[in-house]
């Protein structure tokens, strides 16, 4: 599991890409101590020994979110 933090967030350029295999996921929102949290978990796939078992969880609060729009926007040119 990790929470992002936009103080340990960069953007680094890589030579090798590429797109991995479409996932199962979902998402939940949740309150700690009256802070907003979204969290995003992916499942492991049919063939793993645990299919239905969490994968990864990446989790979010306002300030993350809210840069992360701002870097969705910028890269895929969206207004």
């Amino acid at each position: 599991m990790a929470l992002l933090h936009p103080s340990s967030f960069d953007k680094i350029e890589k030579y090798r890409n590429m797109v991995h295999k479409p996932a199962t996921a979902s998402y939940t929102v949740f309150n700690v101590n009256g802070q907003t949290f979204f969290q995003i978990d992916t499942y492991g796939t049919k063939e793993r020994v645990m299919p239905d078992k969490v994968s990864q969880s990446i989790q979010l609060d306002k300030n993350m979110a809210e840069l992360l729009v701002k870097m969705l926007c910028y890269e895929f040119h969206l207004d």
